[in-house]
């Protein structure tokens, strides 16, 4: 399962939390992948890869309560958490930075928190820069849910490429090729 973070509704739409979900998008658009589907408190559909069937899923409960959906369908569905791939924002790294881990704490981020709460911390994840707070006394709401710059924007739209191009990676086990590829 593909799952990309963000919260729903036309006002978080380019905001910085929602990178998760712009990256889904793009890999949706690649695919021709439709999220047509509404279940477990999400929005997701499926992707034929190779001889695999991949969810793609968008929770729609807020990025605090991303965990609830995750779950969800990761119980529905069988799929244990280290097939779960959880795309999202860090705001502890520049803009257009990506890392993979396989593994993890939610170094701060509450919808990694929630889905640590509802299957452990042992998923894999895709983690996408979007910059941190222009000084210490900013608050971090109002940073993350702030829209990007268009010169940001084209520095994350070509990182959307890259994540795809990780994600088939790990789909076919290869998950170490991926992060020496692309956790520069």
């Amino acid at each position: 399962m593909i799952v990309g973070l963000g919260n729903p509704g036309a006002k978080y739409d380019n905001t910085r939390h929602n990178i998760g979900f712009a990256c889904v998008d793009y890999i949706c658009d690649k695919t021709g992948v439709k999220l047509d589907k509404a279940k477990f408190k999400a929005l997701y559909g499926t992707w034929k890869y190779k001889d695999k069937k991949i969810i793609i899923l968008k929770p729609q409960t807020f990025m605090n309560l991303s965990g609830e959906a995750v779950g969800a369908a990761a119980r529905f569905y069988k799929i244990p958490p280290e097939n779960v791939v959880i795309i999202y924002d860090d705001v502890s790294m520049a803009v257009g930075k990506m890392r993979i881990r396989l593994k993890g704490s939610a170094g701060g981020h509450n919808g990694i928190k929630s889905i640590i709460s509802h299957m452990g911390d042992a998923f894999p994840r895709i983690k996408l820069g979007v910059g941190e707070k222009p000084h210490p006394e900013y608050d971090l709401a109002d940073w993350v849910l702030g829209k990007f710059t268009d010169g940001d924007r084209k520095l994350l739209s070509e990182k959307f490429d890259s994540a795809y191009q990780a994600v088939q990676l790990m789909i076919d086990g290869q998950s170490d090729k991926a992060m020496n590829l692309y956790n520069r």
